[in-house]
C-alpha cells in the first residue's frame, strides 16, 4: 500500500453537517422579533422616505411625489436651522458637563465606601424612574424659587440634572469590571496618581464613557417634556416639531433628521471598526 493510500485510509473523514428541521416555535420567535423590529423601525423609514417628498401643501403628510430640492435646501427656513443649532448647543454643553460629573460619581461609588451611600444610589436612579412630566414642574418650580428666568440656562441645567444619572449608571457598569490592581502596580512603580487616572484608569473606562456620551447626547436632543417646562421663550429643535405639527410640516424636519440619523450611523460604525481594528492589532 502506497503512502497516498495510507493516509487517506486513517485520516478522520470531515464531519458532516446535520440538518435538521425548523421548529414552529423557533419560527414563531422570528416572526415575532422581525415583526417587532418592524414597528421599531417603520418610523425611521418614514422619516428618511419623506424627507425625498414634494408635499403639495405645507403639511408633509401624505406622499405626492419624489423630489431633491430638499436635500439642496435643507436650512430654508430660518427658524427651524436656529432651533436645531441650539438643541446641539445645549447637547453638547450638557453632555460635556455630564461626563465630568456622572464619571467621577461612577468611580466614586465602585472604589470607596463610605455611610450613606446607599442614599446616593436611591437618588441617582430617582431621575431615571421619575416621570419626565413631574420632574420637568419641580425643576420649573426650582429655578421660579430662586428668581431665575427660564430660557438656555434653565434648559441647560434640567439636562444636566437627568444626564449626569444615566451617566453614571453606564459608566459604573463599566468600572465594576476594571482591575484596580492596576492602580496598586502603576503607583508602585513612582507614578502620580493623577498620571495614573489619565494614563491607566481612564484608557480602559474609555469605552463606557464613549457609550455613556452618546446616549446622553441622545437624550439631551431628544428631549421635549423637561425642555418643554423650562424653556420659556427659547424653542428647541423638539419644541419647534411640536409647534410646526399645528401650523406647517415643511419636509426639512425630515431631511434634518435623517442627516441626523445618517451622521450617528456613521459615528457608531467608525467606532465599532475603530475597536475591532484595536483588539486585532
Amino acid at each position: 500500500m502506497t503512502s497516498q493510500a495510507l493516509d487517506a485510509a486513517t485520516s478522520p473523514e470531515p464531519a458532516s453537517l446535520i440538518k435538521g428541521r425548523p421548529r414552529w416555535g423557533d419560527l414563531l420567535l422570528r416572526l415575532a422579533a422581525g415583526l417587532v423590529l418592524l414597528y421599531l423601525f417603520l418610523p425611521i423609514f418614514v422619516i428618511v422616505l419623506f424627507s425625498f417628498n414634494k408635499p403639495a401643501g405645507k403639511f408633509n403628510y401624505t406622499w405626492q411625489g419624489f423630489t431633491l430640492e430638499n436635500w439642496a435646501d435643507p436650512f430654508k427656513y430660518p427658524q427651524l436651522t436656529q432651533a436645531l443649532k441650539l438643541s446641539l448647543n445645549v447637547a453638547a454643553v450638557s453632555t460635556a458637563i455630564s461626563l465630568v460629573l456622572g464619571t467621577l460619581v461612577a468611580i466614586a461609588l465602585v472604589r470607596q465606601r463610605w455611610r450613606g451611600q446607599r442614599a446616593v444610589d436611591t437618588f441617582l436612579v430617582l431621575p431615571l424612574t421619575a416621570p419626565e412630566v413631574v420632574m420637568g414642574a419641580a425643576l420649573l418650580t426650582l429655578f421660579l424659587d430662586l428668581g431665575w428666568a427660564t430660557g438656555y440656562t434653565t434648559i441647560l441645567l434640567a439636562h444636566i440634572a437627568f444626564e449626569v444619572s444615566f451617566i453614571a449608571m453606564t459608566v459604573r457598569a463599566r468600572v465594576r469590571g476594571f482591575d484596580w490592581t492596576l492602580e496598586d502596580a502603576s503607583l508602585d512603580l513612582g507614578a502620580s496618581p493623577a498620571r495614573t487616572f489619565f494614563k491607566v484608569t481612564l484608557p480602559l473606562i474609555t469605552p463606557g464613557i464613549v457609550a455613556a456620551a452618546m446616549l446622553s447626547f441622545a437624550l439631551s436632543l431628544d428631549d421635549f417634556i423637561i425642555t418643554y417646562f423650562v424653556s420659556g421663550s427659547t424653542v428647541t429643535y423638539p419644541l419647534y416639531v411640536n409647534a410646526a405639527v399645528k401650523a406647517a410640516v415643511p419636509p426639512q424636519i425630515n431631511v434634518l433628521a435623517t442627516a441626523i440619523l445618517v451622521v450617528s450611523l456613521i459615528l457608531l460604525a467608525g467606532g465599532t471598526l475603530l475597536r475591532r481594528k484595536r483588539f486585532e492589532g
